[in-house]
């Protein structure tokens, strides 16, 4: 019965926590930063988006993709001037979770399982 009990309390503990805030519309325009580290270097990359597509910032080179929303809180990016075959493939990107300054987000080239984190901190 103890057992019982005790797992009925941690079930509704867990059950009954509210959803992560999920603001995504104050997120689909604005200027961004987003800072990753790749070989032991962190690198920060500069975007704009607006509606329909998104300015890119990384190591002096500028590079524009289209945006197409498929809901409030995902995208697909596609490069629009690919100059590799790995830049050909499209991004799709899911906001996971927001504050007031900053999403959470999941992102992963399509037909890639594999799956990545970051978060955008909106500067404008």
């Amino acid at each position: 019965m103890y057992r019982f009990l005790s797992l009925s309390i941690i079930l509704l503990l867990v059950c009954c926590q509210p959803a992560p805030e999920r603001n995504c519309e104050a997120f689909k325009i604005g200027t961004f930063t987003f800072t990753t580290t790749i070989d032991g270097l962190e690198k920060t990359t500069i975007f704009t988006r607006l509606e329909h597509i998104e300015i890119e910032a990384f190591e002096e080179k500028k590079d524009t993709s289209s945006v197409r929303w498929i809901n409030d809180c995902e995208y697909v990016l596609k490069k629009l001037n690919p100059k590799n075959q790995l830049e050909e493939k499209s991004i799709h990107i899911k906001i996971l979770t927001t504050s007031d300054s900053s999403y959470t987000f999941e992102y992963n080239a399509i037909g890639d399982k594999r799956k990545f984190k970051g978060e955008a901190i909106k500067t404008h």
